[in-house]
């Protein structure tokens, strides 16, 4: 975990070698602690590898927090996500990743992590994880 302002640069092949992905997240403190609100945070480019076939798998990732002491800045966010392009991971297996990532760097109030993954073999999946359990 970074601080906002204490940067690193990342090529793809370099982010490719990160064991500890949560490391590349800059935080910030929350600018409004007093209240509760959303940030929702998308991209409809997520790719990882089918760790069966080898073949890429293509998903939309949506990400939604109440933040409780920090926030995650949106371009390290980008280059977390970037991370998976060559690693073999399956579709629960990487939702649950991201989710537990973001926990373990800013310990939000609430967490939802949605993964959206394009159709392969007739089926799509949707794997969704929410912090705090119900």
């Amino acid at each position: 975990m970074q601080k906002l302002g204490i940067h690193k640069n990342y090529d793809v092949e370099g982010l490719n070698k990160i064991e500890k992905q949560s490391d590349i997240f800059d935080i910030f403190e929350n600018p409004h602690p007093d209240i509760d609100y959303v940030i929702r945070s998308e991209t409809e480019e997520f790719t990882a590898i089918c760790p069966v076939t080898g073949q890429p798998d293509f998903g939309k990732i949506i990400i939604e927090t109440t933040p409780d002491k920090y926030c995650i800045e949106l371009k390290s966010l980008k280059m977390y996500l970037l991370s998976y392009r060559n690693r073999g991971i399956f579709h629960e297996a990487v939702t649950g990743k991201i989710a537990k990532d973001i926990i373990d760097a800013i310990t939000p109030k609430w967490l939802k992590v949605t993964g959206e993954f394009s159709v392969r073999g007739g089926i799509s999946t949707t794997v969704v994880v929410e912090y705090p359990q119900k």
